[in-house]
């Protein structure tokens, strides 16, 4: 059985007891993990939204400081 993505979060977040993001949350992870993923390693991505949630630090705010930090490691290049 193959799962859309869609269907892979709100089974998973159904199994954690918690409810699923809603599509603003989704686009800003989304633009967290390729913020992450292109100024480092693709690695980098699920380990940074990781931290964001490990910080209580929403979507928005996340994708937010992971653009300054590459903006600000772009200058120093």
């Amino acid at each position: 059985m193959t799962l859309t993505a869609g269907e892979w979060t709100e089974l998973f977040a159904t199994k954690l007891g918690i409810a699923p993001p809603s599509e603003e949350e989704k686009d800003r992870l989304l633009e967290l993990a390729g913020t992450a993923a292109h100024a480092s390693e693709r690695t980098a991505a699920p380990i940074s939204c990781w931290l964001a949630a490990r910080a209580g630090v929403g979507p928005g705010e996340a994708s937010r400081l992971a653009q300054e930090l590459a903006d600000e490691l772009e200058a120093q290049s």
